[in-house]
């Protein structure tokens, strides 16, 4: 399962010409770009500069806001950590909107995933139905977040306990194994074991002191002194 990258493989010569252009400052376009957003929520794509180009619109133009799509932005953001697509978006928000509920609790989630809490991630997204509410537009959502826990664990671990990951992932059973699967690792002896990779990959390090004669004979010196 691969993750989520903030730029699509291509993008509409509409939306290129929007983003390169003047026009991405024209009011007027701001449903063209709302509309794209709403076919990244459906095909699993993300184009952040896009978004951004939305979000400054609104900026501009708070008449237009539309809190769904900011929502949706935000969201479509989470699916892309590590990138810092979802703070860039916050910045683009008004002081009112990123004290609004709904940009609290995604930004509540953003914290758990940053943190490396991901059993805390699935706790709270779990525990309450109005994360599924929020994130239900985002289709592929929970993929996506899996992805990135994925993809971090791997730049981290060679080896992990089937325990562990499955709390990582909130995935048990058949749906726990297909993924470890899927993403080329294998589970033996109560461990799932992880390829090694340029991330994950011990390095020896050599330091080399290089100190010239004069330094030590005024080291020594001063050591007399």
């Amino acid at each position: 399962m691969a993750r989520v990258s903030n730029t699509p493989a291509t993008r509409p010569n509409v939306i290129q010409s929007l983003i390169d252009g003047v026009d991405r400052y024209n009011p007027d376009n701001v449903s063209i770009l709302e509309d794209y957003l709403a076919t990244q929520c459906t095909n699993r794509e993300c184009d952040a500069m896009a978004n951004f180009a939305i979000l400054k619109l609104y900026q501009f133009n708070t008449h237009l806001t539309n809190d769904q799509v900011v929502n949706n932005i935000l969201v479509k953001a989470l699916t892309t950590l590590p990138e810092p697509d979802f703070n860039l978006c916050l910045y683009l928000l008004n002081e009112n909107m990123v004290g609004e509920e709904p940009v609290v609790r995604l930004v509540a989630l953003q914290d758990l995933i940053e943190q490396a809490r991901y059993a805390d991630f699935w706790k709270l997204y779990e525990g309450d139905d109005i994360y599924k509410e929020l994130t239900a537009e985002v289709l592929g959502f929970e993929d996506a977040i899996r992805a990135n826990i994925a993809n971090a664990v791997a730049m981290t671990f060679q080896s992990i306990e089937p325990a562990n990951l499955k709390a990582y992932l909130h995935l048990d059973g058949q749906q726990f194994s297909d993924f470890v699967k899927a993403q080329g690792w294998t589970e033996a002896n109560g461990v799932v074991s992880i390829p090694v990779n340029k991330d994950n990959e011990a390095k020896t390090t050599v330091l080399t002191e290089n100190i010239k004669f004069e330094q030590l004979t005024k080291i020594i010196g001063h050591s007399n002194e």
